[in-house]
């Protein structure tokens, strides 16, 4: 596996060097979290501090020094193992370093690095440990369907996740999970419907990579991206849902990054490398990649955003433009519903319950299907559907949490 040491030997992996070092800092709390392609460990810390990271063999492990870090009351009990992690040890040296032992059920590679703080967190040492690895390069065939008639599959991505909780509200939801429920339940409602499939970038509380989200995506060849939030502002009487698709200054950037590794970027979705064109030639095929998505990401976010209108209250009338990084992909149309403002208190009420997240899935889901029966790809289930029907099938209302008029 990449980034693995050779085998019974001991590597420095990485070691940080804060701007300014303190003369202690305490270990606050240890929290794990394990997906099903990594598993990520956080040590809070009450200042910044050097570290290194090594990996051991025989048996499998991580280690992780702290120079002059001392435990806090609350840190003295470790978190349980999961994922890649069988158990989490913690102990000091004499020489005064904090030394915490990853014992790991299987040879990983590892990384760590020091964040700062932010709105939620003081400084944190972060430990990721990989797992198996999405190749984009590489697409997973999807086979819902025969070739000659296959289903659409959309991707859906729950925002946030792990350690991350996006916004919180008021009372104390967090953003995560309350997207990554209408996200389960828009894959339901997608999964209903006849000639669509789901799949989620995420599918339970574990953090992944902003960039990584689109890889997935891009990995299953997905016809559609949907990212899924929950807004927040200092001014907590605005409410109301917005929809985003990527800016052109967004689409300029990615595809100068493109244009730059093409040797190492995959294919797009239509089977035409970049890797073996001239420069000339590779910039107009991603030009024109590019250009059909942010079409498509336009058209299909207004259905959607109509959908939301008539669901509940929309702050912003028309779609929105901004660089959110999951809305890159140069082949994938995308976008990125805001449902409404966890910071509105009367809002956030309404995102905790059941009723409310089937509406909000159920109206995303409505525009999606509108969307792909008036612009049917070729080859698909629904370009069969859509010309073989005079009236088109109405998205199927999922579960028992109540449909979008309750």
């Amino acid at each position: 596996m990449r980034g693995l040491l050779p085998h019974c030997c001991l590597g420095l992996l990485f070691a940080t060097v804060p701007l300014h070092t303190a003369l202690a800092v305490d270990v606050r709390d240890v929290r794990l979290w394990a997906g099903p392609d990594s598993t990520r460990v956080v040590v809070d810390l009450s200042g910044s501090a050097q570290h290194s990271l090594a990996v051991l063999h025989n048996p499998e492990r991580v280690v992780l020094d702290v120079p002059g870090a001392r435990l806090s009351k609350g840190a003295h009990r470790p978190p349980a193992g999961a994922g890649a992690v069988k158990q989490v040890r913690m102990s000091r040296s004499s020489s005064g370093n904090l030394r915490v032992v990853l014992d790991l059920a299987r040879p990983i590679s590892a990384k760590s690095f020091l964040t700062t703080p932010n709105a939620h967190y003081g400084y944190r040492l972060v430990i990721d440990l990989g797992g198996a690895a999405v190749h984009a390069d590489k697409p997973i065939k999807v086979r819902h369907a025969p070739a000659d008639a296959r289903d659409l599959l959309i991707a859906i991505d729950a925002g946030h996740g792990g350690e991350d909780p996006g916004a919180i509200g008021k009372n104390g939801t967090r953003e995560k999970d309350i997207v990554l429920a209408i996200a389960r339940e828009l894959a339901v409602r997608i999964n209903a419907e006849p000639g669509m499939k789901a799949m989620l970038t995420r599918t339970g509380d574990y953090f992944v990579p902003l960039r990584d989200r689109m890889r997935r995506a891009r990995a299953q060849q997905a016809d559609l991206f949907v990212s899924i939030h929950a807004d927040s502002i200092r001014d907590r009487s605005i409410d109301g849902s917005s929809v985003y698709i990527l800016s052109q200054r967004g689409a300029t950037d990615e595809a100068s990054r493109w244009l730059a590794e093409r040797e190492n970027a995959s294919d797009l979705i239509g089977g035409v490398s970049l890797d073996d064109k001239d420069d000339v030639l590779a910039s107009v095929l991603l030009d024109l990649s590019q250009s059909a998505s942010l079409n498509a990401s336009q058209v299909a976010a207004a259905r959607v955003l109509h959908q939301l209108t008539q669901a509940g209250e929309v702050r912003k009338h028309e779609v929105q433009q901004a660089r959110f990084m999951v809305l890159k992909s140069p082949d994938i149309p995308s976008m990125l519903v805001e449902t409404a403002y966890i910071s509105n208190p009367q809002e956030e009420l309404r995102l905790r319950t059941a009723v409310h997240q089937a509406r909000l899935a159920a109206a995303i889901g409505q525009g999606v299907h509108d969307y792909f029966y008036a612009n049917p790809p070729m080859g698909t289930r629904i370009a069969q559907l859509a010309s073989g029907n005079s009236v088109r099938p109405v998205l199927a209302t999922a579960g028992g949490a109540g449909g979008a008029g309750d």
